[in-house]
């Protein structure tokens, strides 16, 4: 199995509406809750690990469901690792 861990922070414009200023932002994150991923929701972004077409397929989707969700464009910063380590094992000393 081809492992990867990622990372995407979406930046909608405008980041959501007037009633959930995060609603764009918020529309990503469902993408992924919902990925049956392992991930972390962060401050700047959020992580995912997962077999690489899942992770992928997700980022992919994630960035789609923010436009889906009114944004009238948006950029996906997104960070992809091939390593042989998991996510806590990344950032456990840290926590």
């Amino acid at each position: 199995m081809n492992l990867v861990i990622a990372e995407i922070q979406v930046a909608p414009s405008p980041p959501g509406t007037p009633d959930d200023p995060h609603a764009h932002v918020e529309a990503a994150i469902a993408v992924i809750q919902a990925s049956g991923l392992r991930y972390e929701v962060g401050a700047l972004g959020t992580t995912l690990e997962g077999e690489a077409d899942a992770v992928w397929a997700t980022l992919r989707a994630a960035h789609e469901a923010m436009i889906a969700a009114g944004a009238t464009g948006g950029l996906s910063h997104i960070k992809v690792a091939s390593v042989h380590r998991t996510m806590d094992s990344l950032t456990r000393k840290f926590r």
